[in-house]
């Protein structure tokens, strides 16, 4: 047993070691220019969090206990219902099947061709297809579809496409053994920490076209080898990227779902209200990757600014500690996220009249309401970095590039970012307010339940937005 804890630690010290050596300031998804407002921050921080803030009130005196949202199957399941979406299209399935079959290999076809080239092309991020490729048009771009249209990570996903391949071959469902139920969404939880969080927003990799290559292809061995071992399951609960995009998909105001039971060879796309699909309850571990979600995308943004520099270097005279100064940032301030959504559900706890209401239940039936606040900061956050990733792609074969932003003035593409953001945080203030009416006795409770969740939104609100304000520090 000791020999075992000795070579536990010997790995976790390597690990460390290995991370350590890979780290470098992080790089942030956003225009690397210093812009001024055209309004003065204090006044368009205040004009934000009293937009959220008179949301929230608005709420309080005009719902009157108006439920406006309601929980049906199809936020979470196979059909559409017609009384709670508005439909915009029909289509048969002898169209849209084609269509996945050809997504499905054309994204495949990506993922290997990005892959040999990450491996065997040029050591230039700008022009190899797996800097290229990976980070912002997968990556992001796959996080900003889902954002829209609810989340094509079943049909894309290449380890989805190898293990549906596999199991043509054998002529059933390939599993060694059922998914252990203890798992849930741990494992996703641990692979976004490490594959998002140091990975991609700590490490040198996202600028290296062959470590790329081998994070890609060992992220892909792990899927493929737990969907073996554990069957579709797997894919559904221990795929960090999976479960980002799922929760993700819950905000979308498009949702494309079969017609019906009778219908089942139709498919309608639907118009549908963002908070809907936050109402309900999600897990333990389920709740833990959104606030992760929402704390990793702010720290991406933190992370290219001045005063996070003077931080990270403060700490590393202070400590002697290399570029695993960075680990402990992020860590911290992880921790710090999590504490304060719990204070947060505790105080809401104190005035839902419930035994079974725990502060650790509460946390998890509104941890769904921070969704919006995730799905606007990565759109915010990403969208200039996934259309630029877009334009850049044809320099992999020396066709040179596209701009798309072109057009865009810097000025325009920011007041676009804190249109989302606003816009996000206004859902989400919905989104909990319809929840606190369900889970509180009665409608005083649910304004008093409401108030320190619109506190923690009005604030974060002000926070994302001094966070894209910051200059990148270059």
């Amino acid at each position: 047993m000791r020999r075992q804890g000795q070579q536990a630690t010997v790995r976790a010290v390597v690990l460390l070691v290995a991370i350590s050596l890979l780290s470098t300031p992080a790089a942030a998804h956003q225009v690397p220019t210093r812009f001024e407002s055209p309004i003065p921050l204090s006044l368009l921080f205040l004009g934000a969090g009293a937009t959220v803030a008179v949301t929230a009130v608005a709420l309080a005196v005009g719902a009157g206990g108006r439920d406006l949202g309601t929980v049906s199957e199809s936020d979470g399941g196979v059909y559409s219902s017609p009384r709670t979406r508005n439909q915009l299209l029909s289509i048969p399935s002898s169209v849209l099947a084609p269509l996945r079959v050809v997504a499905a290999g054309g994204f495949f076809l990506a993922f290997v061709a990005a892959l040999v080239h990450g491996a065997l092309g040029p050591n230039a991020p700008s022009t190899n297809l797996a800097t290229l490729f990976v980070w912002p048009v997968w990556f992001k771009g796959v996080a900003v579809v889902a954002v829209v249209f609810g989340s094509p990570w079943r049909t894309l996903s290449p380890w989805r496409t190898l293990y549906r391949g596999l199991c043509r071959l054998e002529g059933e469902t390939v599993r060694l053994r059922a998914y252990p139920d203890r798992l849930g969404e741990w494992p996703a939880v641990v692979g976004f920490l490490l594959l998002v969080g140091v990975a991609e927003n700590l490490t040198v990799v996202p600028s290296r076209p062959a470590l790329t290559a081998a994070l890609v292809s060992g992220y892909a061995f792990v899927m493929l080898v737990g969907g073996v071992v554990f069957g579709p399951e797997w894919f559904d609960r221990a795929d960090p990227l999976g479960v980002l995009y799922r929760l993700l998909g819950r905000v979308a105001p498009f949702s494309l779902r079969r017609a019906s039971v009778e219908s089942p060879d139709r498919w309608t796309l639907s118009l549908r209200r963002p908070w809907r699909g936050c109402l309900r309850r999600l897990s333990l571990a389920e709740t833990v990757f959104v606030v992760a979600a929402v704390y990793t995308v702010s720290f991406d943004g933190f992370s290219a600014s001045p005063e996070y520099r003077s931080l990270l270097y403060g700490l590393r005279d202070a400590t002697g500690f290399g570029p695993e100064a960075s680990l402990l940032l992020y860590f911290a301030g992880f921790v710090a996220f999590l504490a304060v959504f719990g204070v947060v559900a505790r105080l809401v706890a104190r005035f839902v009249d419930s035994e079974s209401d725990s502060s650790l239940a509460v946390a998890t039936t509104f941890a769904a309401t921070l969704l919006p606040i995730a799905a606007a900061y990565e759109v915010a956050h990403n969208y200039g970095y996934v259309l630029t990733g877009l334009g850049a792609l044809p320099s992999a074969v020396d066709a040179g590039t596209v701009d798309p932003l072109f057009w865009l003035s810097l000025s325009a593409f920011w007041l676009i970012q804190v249109a989302l953001i606003v816009v996000g945080h206004v859902v989400a203030v919905v989104a909990a307010d319809t929840v606190s009416r369900r889970v509180a006795p009665d409608a005083r409770a649910a304004v008093v339940a409401h108030v320190p969740l619109a506190t923690l939104m009005v604030g974060y609100t002000v926070l994302s937005l001094w966070i894209i304000s910051r200059p990148v520090a270059v």
